[in-house]
Parts: structure tokens; sequence; C-alpha cells
């Protein structure tokens, strides 16, 4: 997006002072970065062992649990791993950065900036980006729920006396886990990697443990017998693999996190420390069912002596608490972008970490979520149950990024035709194959996650559509800014000019602010300084200081701004006042200045009479929309809101 004002001869342009440039990436520390990323990145991949190997001989997969059986869906697993995860994900995907941020909503703004073709393609491109980031909100209600539960079952194990606690011992938790939420992870982030790492290492000797015991089940690293299960019985195959799923549902986030820590870290964690001690934990399970075939019932927690699993039952529960928060702060993160973007309306954001600018809380996603998580907990009961709803988000949020990715091979990285279809195909086929083997779970549960995508979807969709028929109702009966104020200060009586900065925010650079005609007609005066401010995004997730601002001065102390910020970023009127002061010499002090914010809306009778649910819908956010003073940080003292009732 390149910063556009309208050409004046008579104006004269404010360069920006020259500064050195400031890359914005990553420090080189590359341990430590590695060391978060295990806290962050892979909980959720990383507590899949908990449950997936079990799902996968539940009774609805309809598999006997036999030799043959269990060598192909572990060798299932590990090939999974390979193709999908390591392959797709780590070594492939993760090249396709917008300025090294990752996420299917990046990936959507690193298309539609570089695609030329037709607006209706772009569309389309916008829509498939933002229904996979809806159904990242399936996937932040089920992880939790999932995470908690299936690591408080192994209280089973210790006692079956305690089974009956599981359930409010999981809402407990999970209540407490929302409820600090608005504290952050400051203090306590620093404890996740080191957290993590006995994690994975622990489940990592478990596996190894059984391994030696039967080391028969190394034999499923031999593809044939992933390829001979799939093709026995198709039918039975396209329901296991759903299961097997399972173990790719953090595969995502992956790439999502990969702004946070950069590709470097999360692709060393991953390959020595993280795949390793999945996959030996897999095949430990599978190992301990070769010759205990009844331990399916919590094969997990059966992996050890009974004397360390109050050991195990409290280290996976802080492991899936970690798994859950992870979640949790990605669905803030996913709103935040998306009100950028201008698919949600404002919302009241906390930032929770005066360091990083990433850790940010939303009291309302944050209750809403709790509320349908606790719900799915009472519902659902036990893990296995969960399970068959889970994967049906996640595997159409891969699919949707495989398509995506396409784009990016053809759009940006100028592969010819022949090699994006040699390796799409592949991709697509795989994505294809788990994404029809999860739609046989939609109805044992997997419509769930699917209904809260797609109200998701709606809501943003009404939102984004809403505000282009209001932002074309109000530029459709604007006035040319260098008109207006030219015909202003020329009058025989011009208003009275009185001390400070006024600055008016508008949505249109070049058309006069609703809420500037309306305080001369009021007030009867115009300020000494008067700034047109307009906040607009780019398709890049940050921008440099030094690129974020344009300036013009019409002269008679009247200057228009326009401050481009990264999807990532959040707008701040103070630091760009700031910027003017130190950068562009115009000497505007936040304590002298008043901010006049257009306050254009729709009346309660105008938004009863409104005829489709869309529009109504739209009436209703708008109302209820965040005050602009909290979402800019504007000082509220310092606010006048001026503006009219919009006619349908």
């Amino acid at each position: 997006m390149s910063p556009y004002i309208p050409e004046n001869s008579q104006s004269k342009y404010l360069p920006p002072a020259v500064l050195p440039s400031e890359k914005i990436g990553h420090k080189n520390d590359t341990t430590g970065l590695t060391l978060a990323a295990i806290g962050v990145v892979f909980g959720d991949i990383g507590t899949s062992p908990l449950y997936a190997l079990k799902a996968c001989f539940s009774p609805i997969t309809g598999i006997a649990l036999t030799s043959e059986s269990l060598l192909g869906v572990i060798s299932l697993i590990f090939w999974a791993f390979v193709f999908v995860v390591s392959l797709k994900y780590v070594l492939f995907v993760m090249r396709a950065n917008n300025n090294g941020e990752g996420g299917i909503l990046a990936l959507m703004a690193l298309t539609t900036g570089n695609t030329k073709n037709a607006l209706k393609q772009n569309l389309m491109l916008v829509m498939i980006g933002v229904f996979g980031a809806c159904l990242f909100y399936g996937d932040a209600v089920i992880t939790p729920a999932i995470s908690v539960l299936s690591a408080l079952e192994g209280l089973q194990v210790i006692s079956n006396g305690l089974e009956s606690y599981v359930v409010p011992a999981t809402i407990a938790i999970l209540l407490m886990l929302f409820y600090l939420e608005r504290k952050g992870t400051t203090t306590i982030g620093h404890l996740f990697g080191p957290i993590m790492i006995i994690w994975f290492s622990t489940i990592g000797l478990m596996g190894l443990y059984q391994i030696i015991s039967s080391p028969e089940i190394l034999f499923a690293l031999n593809p044939v017998y992933a390829i001979k299960f799939a093709t026995n019985d198709p039918a039975i195959t396209l329901t296991v693999t759903g299961s097997i799923f399972l173990v790719l549902t953090g595969a995502e986030a992956l790439y999502a996190d990969m702004g946070h820590f950069g590709s470097q870290p999360i692709q060393f964690a991953w390959f020595v420390i993280v795949m390793p001690c999945l996959l030996l934990n897999y095949f430990g399970q599978g190992a301990l069912l070769i010759n205990h075939p009844e331990a399916i019932e919590n094969t997990f927690f059966l992996m050890i002596p009974g004397s360390f699993s109050i050991f195990i039952v409290i280290l996976s529960t802080i492991a899936t608490v970690i798994a859950s928060q992870a979640c949790i702060s990605g669905a803030y993160s996913m709103t935040s972008q998306a009100m950028l973007l201008g698919f949600l309306p404002r919302m009241r954001v906390i930032f929770t970490s005066e360091i990083e600018m990433g850790q940010i809380y939303i009291p309302l996603i944050n209750w809403i979520l709790c509320f349908i998580v606790i719900m799915e907990v009472l519902a659902f009961q036990k893990s296995e149950n969960l399970a068959s709803a889970y994967g049906v988000a996640v595997s159409t949020t891969m699919l949707m990024t495989t398509l995506l990715t396409a784009v990016v091979m053809r759009t940006v990285w100028r592969w010819n035709l022949l090699s994006i279809s040699t390796v799409i195909s592949v991709f697509m086929f795989i994505d294809a194959c788990f994404f029809i083997s999860n739609l046989t779970k939609i109805s044992q549960g997997g419509w769930f996650p699917l209904l809260i995508g797609g109200i998701c979807f709606f809501l943003m969709t009404s939102w984004h559509q809403g505000r282009e028929w209001l932002h074309n109702k109000i530029s459709s009966g604007g006035i040319d800014i260098f008109s207006y104020m030219k015909g202003i200060l020329n009058k025989i009586n011009p208003p009275m000019r009185v001390e400070g900065t006024a600055i008016f925010l508008s949505a249109h650079i070049d058309l006069v602010p609703n809420a500037l005609p309306l305080n001369i007609m009021h007030n009867k005066i115009l300020h000494e300084r008067n700034i047109f401010l307009k906040i607009c995004l780019c398709n890049a997730p940050y921008l440099e200081d030094i690129k974020r601002l344009t300036v013009k001065d019409m002269s008679n102390s009247l200057i228009l701004v326009r401050s481009i910020y990264g999807f990532k970023e959040t707008p701040d009127v103070g630091h760009i006042l700031d910027l003017l002061n130190k950068h562009h010499n115009i000497n505007c002090l936040t304590e002298d200045a008043t901010f006049f914010l257009p306050r254009d809306s729709l009346n309660e009778a105008e938004i009863s009479e409104l005829k489709t649910i869309r529009e109504r819908l739209f009436g209703i956010m708008i109302q209820n929309a965040s005050r602009a003073e909290d979402f800019y940080k504007f000082d509220p003292r310092k606010v006048i809101k001026l503006g009219s009732m919009i006619d349908i």
C-alpha cells in the first residue's frame, strides 16, 4: 500500500528526517528464542500424545487392535510428521512469510498485496484467508478443553474413585486460566520454555522405555506398513485418518508464531527436540499396546509404573495449561489483526507487557471463549468425545493455507506452473485426504468448530460489508478539503483563530472531516494549528517509523498527515505526535491538542428498519463498538465528538 495524498501545486511536502535504517527483526539469541519457541509454539502439538493414539482405536473408528493395524497406524503417524509438519510447514510454507510474519492472515495480506489480477480474484483470496482465520476460533475453543481434560483423566489411573473429579477439576483449572489471562504472561512466560523442555524430555524417555521392551515397533518406520494399512480397507482408513490427524493439530501454530521467534529457532527446536521426543512417545505407546492391548483405555499414563503416575498427571496438566494459554493468546492476536484489517469492530485491548507489544488481552474475547469452553467440557465430558469434534476446523485451515501458498509461489516467488503444480499437488493430495476424513466427524461433534467458525465468518463479513457501505455513504457527499479551506480562510469574516492544536481523524485524507464544519458552525473558531489525520494499514506486519508518516503542509498551519501501520501493529496517536515533533519539526504537544472525532452513526429507529440480517447485525455492532479514544489511545478528557446521523 503506497501512501497517497492529493497533489496541490501550492502545497509543500515536509520530508521525514533522515534516520538510520533500523531493521525490524529478531535478536541473534538463537538459544533463547529456541527455548521460548518450545514454550509457546509447540504446546498444542506437544500435548497430542495424551489423546491422539487412543482416539485412533476408539470404538468409533471400528479398527481392531492387532499388530498389523498398530504398525500401520504408527507408520502413518510417522510419515504424516515427515510430510505435513517437516516438509510442508517447517521447510516450505515458512518461506511464504510476510516480512517475517506467518499465519493465514499474514499470508492473505501477502497474496492480496502482490496479486495484480482482477478485484474479484483478490476478494476471493481475502475470503479464503478470513475463512481460515475464523476456523482458528473453532480450534481455540477445543484445544483448552481437550488438553486439560485429557491430562486430568490420568487421575483414573491413580484411582478409579477419582473419575468423578475429572470434569469439576477441569472446569476449575480452566476458570483459573481464563481469570489469570488479564495478568498477561510476562511474569511466568520465561518459565514456559524450561517446563516444556521437561515435558518433551519426559515423554521421550517414557517412549524409549517401552521401545526397549518391544523394539519390533520400529518396523513401522517402513512406509510399506502405512501403504498396506491404507489400501487394505479404504473405508476404515478414511475414518482412522481423521483420528491420526490429531497428531498434527498444532502444525498451523508453527507457521502462525513464526513472527515472534523467527523460522530458524522453530526449525531447530522441531528437528532437534520436539519431533524426536514426540515420535519416541508415539512409538512407545505402540510398543506398549503390542504386549498389552488392554492399555488402550489410557495408553499414555499406563506407559510408566504406577508410582510415577501422580508426577505425570501434574506435569501433563501444567503442559496442557501452557498449550491452552498459547492458543487463547493466539485468539487475541487474531482478533487484533482482524480489527485492524477492518473485519471486526473496535474492542477494548489491554497491553499486558511494557516491553512486548504482542502480549495483549481482550476481555470480551476472553470471556466469550471461557463460556464456550466450559459449556464444551460439560457437554462432551470425555476427551475421546472431544477428539471426534477436533480436526475439522484445523484441516480446513491447512487446506486454505496450501491454496494461498500456491498464489504466493506464482505471484511472489515467480515459479513456473509446472513446478507449482508438482509441489502443490502433493500437499493438496495430503490435505484433501485429511480434510475428507475429518468430514466424517461432522455428525460426531465436528459440526461444533464449524459452527463457531461459520458464526465468526458471518460476523466478520457483515462488519466488513457494513463498513464499506458506510465509507461509500460518507465519501459520496464529501467536500474537497482544499476548496473548503480556501473558501473558509478567504471569507470576509473568517473563523476566529485560537491557540492550540486541533486534530481531526478522517477516513478520507482529501475530504473534509464532518467534525470540522460542525466545529466551525457551532463554536465559530478555527485552531491555530489544524492536523487532518488518517490512519491506515499496509500489507506488511510492521513498518519502520521512517516510513510511517506522509506529511503535507497546506500553509496557514493546516497540515495533512497520513500515518501507516502494519496489520500487526497497534495505532498510537501519541506516538504519531512524537514523530511529528521529532522528525517533521511540527510542534504539536499532546497536552496542547484537542482531538475531534467523527461520530457518524445510525439511530435505533433506523437499525430496526434495516431489511437484512447483515444490516441489522452491522447496526448493532457499530452501536456497541469500543470508543475510538480507547482504541487509538487518546486522552478522553481531550476528545470532542461531533457528527451526524447517517440516513439509510
